[in-house]
């Protein structure tokens, strides 16, 4: 006999939206854009700002990520006729209604990193398996 599959979450909720759901949460659990995000939480920044202020992004990863944040509309960038050209990133009030969510993530990455780090050594040094239910 064959067991009904049991469908749960929340695509079970919005089926016709899912696939736009994973996109949304493609951009927004991106580890670049949270941490560009979280940055430009309070202020406009420049682009070599905000380079020094998101630790390990590379110049092509950050222009990357500013321009899939800008097509989405959850930022601004505003280029000024100046000698140097000088550029400034801002969130729109649509990336600044992510600031809470995305502050919460990088709050709890931070908190919980040790916590991970050694279930991923324990996981390692047991080896590949899952635990049976006897």
């Amino acid at each position: 006999m064959v067991r009904p599959k049991k469908i749960s979450g929340p695509c079970q909720e919005w089926p016709q939206e899912s696939e736009f759901i994973r996109e949304g949460l493609d951009r927004v659990g991106d580890e670049w854009s949270v941490l560009v995000i979280s940055t430009l939480g309070h202020e406009s920044l420049r682009y070599s700002d905000l380079q020094a202020s998101v630790h390990g992004i590379s110049q092509r990863m950050l222009t990357v990520t500013l321009k899939a944040l800008e097509r989405d509309g959850l930022l601004t960038r505003t280029a000024y006729p100046e000698v140097p050209p000088r550029v400034e990133y801002e969130l729109t009030d649509l990336g600044r209604s992510l600031l809470d969510v995305v502050m919460t993530l990088a709050t709890w990455a931070a908190a919980h990193y040790e916590d991970v780090a050694a279930s991923r050594c324990e996981h390692d040094a047991a080896g590949v398996g899952r635990q049976r239910v006897s």
